[in-house]
């Protein structure tokens, strides 16, 4: 299983970007997709998932009101909308996925995000 994520680029503080993330590879049914984080010297961090045979997402705290992940299940491909975008978003995100609960073990190579003050 392979993920690509596109989306990312340089930004001001306040604009938008959309963040895609499509699985391929063999047949591929995800459990939930999600989008994690890492900031320069900080540890990697949720930003948030969905499930995929159900409408639940979670949304870590500091992204809620600001961010929203959609699905489209017919093209496994998860999206990250990204709203007002502050400078302490910058990160390179990743995309995951799992088949089973509770265990993300495929990884996209990640999109830089750099918000500008």
């Amino acid at each position: 299983v392979q993920l690509q994520a596109s989306g990312g680029g340089l930004v001001q503080a306040g604009d938008s970007l959309r963040l895609s993330c499509a699985a391929s590879g063999r047949t591929f049914r995800p459990y939930a997709m999600g989008w994690f984080r890492q900031a320069p010297g900080k540890e990697r961090e949720i930003v948030g998932s969905s499930r995929w045979s159900r409408d639940y997402t979670y949304y870590a705290d500091f992204v809620k009101g600001r961010f929203t992940i959609s699905r489209d299940t017919a093209k496994n491909t998860i999206y990250l909308q990204m709203n007002n975008l502050k400078p302490e978003d910058t990160a390179v995100y990743y995309c995951t996925a799992a088949e089973v609960a509770a265990s993300f073990d495929y990884w996209g190579r990640g999109t830089q995000v750099t918000v500008s003050s």
